[in-house]
């Protein structure tokens, strides 16, 4: 809706002003501010006030679109918990307002660095470089941290499996009104593998069982949800025993060639 806003905003006279009682992405002001249009963002006791002038004189731009750290969290987290692993992926968009998953992983301990570090199309952008992690530790997420990585934590609760000690995930009721409610989908499949995990409301936690302690064998059900049917193929690549999916094909909504970029890093997928 505010991207929807502003770019109305371009063709109207005057100041047009959203504001935000919190923060959401702003990848739409970087991207109008790179096209040269008259925009700032000021912090307010109402909340983040975006004012933009209409009708700027915009520039024409050459613009290289960093990749979506959304998905780039599969493979990092699977690289994070399969022994042996080195994985690189370049030119990740490192938006404050999205990376939130990677800054997490290195709280709790991941060998996980960001290399080349740059600003492309108004964004910040580095190559992302993860490797096997076998001394993470669990943590208490920040629950100021959950817009930035919102769609990331079932993944982040795969990896917390492979950690030493609780991860507490607190401030995500909006994952019980995703694609499915994403906290029941991942205490479900988790606990089929062996994990404890306690939830509420508004937060759950996995009680961490280290390195090469993770049961697997269990089958797990997508609930029809993308990032769900990836999370357990991501922990089906470090558990004991191969975990299964009851139907992987909801992951062409936002990562149609997953099965073999990961083939590709090694892992073994099979459909039964």
């Amino acid at each position: 809706m505010k991207s929807a806003v502003l770019l109305a905003g371009l063709n109207a006279p005057g100041k047009t002003v959203v504001i935000e009682k919190e923060a959401t992405r702003d990848h739409s002001e970087r991207m109008l501010a790179g096209f040269g249009a008259e925009i700032t963002v000021e912090d307010s006791d109402e909340g983040r006030v975006i004012t933009l002038t209409g009708r700027p004189e915009l520039k024409p731009q050459v613009i290289a679109v960093p990749r979506d750290p959304s998905s780039a969290a599969f493979p990092v987290c699977a690289a994070l918990i399969t022994p042996g692993s080195d994985v690189l992926v370049p030119g990740i968009g490192l938006n404050p307002t999205r990376a939130g998953l990677f800054y997490t992983l290195q709280d709790m301990g991941a060998d996980l660095t960001f290399e080349n570090p740059r600003e492309e199309g108004g964004e910040p952008v580095a190559d992302l470089r993860a490797r096997y992690s076998p001394n993470m530790t669990g943590i208490a997420v920040p629950p100021e941290r959950a817009a930035s990585m919102i769609d990331e934590y079932p993944v982040l609760s795969v990896v917390a499996c492979f950690a030493s000690g609780k991860t507490m995930m607190a401030g995500v009721k909006e994952l019980r009104v995703k694609e499915s409610d994403r906290i029941d989908a991942m205490a479900r499949g988790l606990r089929a593998n062996g994990i404890t995990v306690d939830e509420g409301e508004d937060w759950w936690s996995v009680e961490g069982l280290g390195p090469d302690a993770v049961p697997g064998g269990g089958t797990c059900e997508s609930f029809l949800d993308h990032r769900i049917a990836m999370s357990f193929m991501v922990m089906g690549m470090g558990a004991q025993n191969p975990v299964s999916v009851d139907d992987g094909t909801p992951i062409t909504t936002s990562f149609p060639i997953f099965e073999p970029l990961m083939t590709g890093l090694g892992a073994k997928l099979s459909k039964g």
